[in-house]
């Protein structure tokens, strides 16, 4: 049994943990549309020269370019631009647990847009792994030198997120849906979309007027953007493709979502911060999930 899917969606929580602590470290220097402008123009930088560099054949349809713009439209703009918002409220963790509903949004999407149906396993799958996740999410924690209080408004806002990734999801499963895409060409024609309208709209709105003397007066800004961007929109997003095209949508949204399971380990080392029992065994039972979702 081939098991790309899942594997592609696990790695796809590795990067973008690795990108949420990126931006998240980016956006309290720069503000988030900076981070959000730059790091898209980054992405489609580096999948450009990848397609380039590495021959990839452009074999796409009409509608197919159709679905993959609305959903990096839905997914990068309307999806991250919340999610950065939230950034600005509160910490990349307590963000990226509110983005753990997402996979429960995306299987209400997929049953009534796609037609998905789930086996009894791979819901039992989902329900443990997010049974997990809840359990690191009412986990009190202890004070920290880099904790802040939770506000209400950025819950709002990775709320938001997490409806706007699902929407991106689904409308990029139909476009797979309609032939075989690479995964590298359909996250380009996503990012390009979301630039085209993201960049004129922030400029014309006064929100990114002077993005070389902002990034040149915070070279650490400029840093942490170029590595969230790298991780995040252009590997983690481009294996969030290959996973939704090789296994049903909303399995690999739960896998995806394991990213607040793995940034435990990652606050513990990066911040020393102590892990309570309850996200220990909250993460213990989430990988438990996952590994139900591997064995469905």
């Amino acid at each position: 049994m081939s098991y790309t899917g899942e594997l592609s969606a696990l790695i796809t929580a590795v990067m973008w943990t690795g990108s949420a602590l990126a931006f998240a470290a980016g956006t309290t220097r720069v503000g988030s549309v900076y981070v959000n402008v730059v790091r898209l123009i980054a992405a489609v930088v580096f999948l450009f020269a990848t397609i380039v560099v590495c021959d990839i054949k452009v074999n796409v349809s009409a509608v197919q370019v159709m679905f993959l713009s609305i959903s990096g439209l839905i997914g990068f703009v309307f999806g991250d631009t919340f999610l950065f918002k939230s950034y600005e409220y509160n910490d990349a963790r307590i963000s990226m647990l509110i983005m753990s509903t997402a996979p429960a949004i995306t299987a209400v999407f997929a049953y009534f847009f796609l037609q998905e149906t789930l086996s009894s396993t791979a819901i039992l799958g989902m329900i443990i792994t997010l049974g997990g996740i809840a359990l690191v999410i009412l986990e009190r924690r202890e004070p920290s030198s880099h904790h802040t209080p939770i506000s209400m408004t950025g819950l709002w806002y990775a709320l938001l997120g997490a409806a706007g990734q699902a929407g991106g999801l689904i409308l990029a499963k139909k476009a797979f849906a309609l032939g075989e895409i690479n995964g590298f060409i359909a996250t380009f024609i996503r990012a390009v979309a979301a630039t085209i309208v993201l960049l004129p709209l922030n400029y014309y709105a006064g929100r990114f007027t002077h993005p070389f003397i902002v990034f040149r007066d915070d070279q650490k800004a400029f840093n942490f953007t170029m590595l969230g961007a790298f991780l995040g929109p252009y590997l983690g997003v481009t294996f969030s493709l290959i996973a939704i095209s090789s296994t049903t949508v909303a399995v690999a949204a739960t896998i995806m979502a394991t990213v607040p399971i793995l940034m435990l380990p990652t606050v513990w080392i990066l911040f020393h911060e102590k892990l309570s029992w309850r996200a220990i065994i909250g993460a213990c039972v989430a990988v438990a999930g996952v590994g139900i979702l591997f064995l469905r």
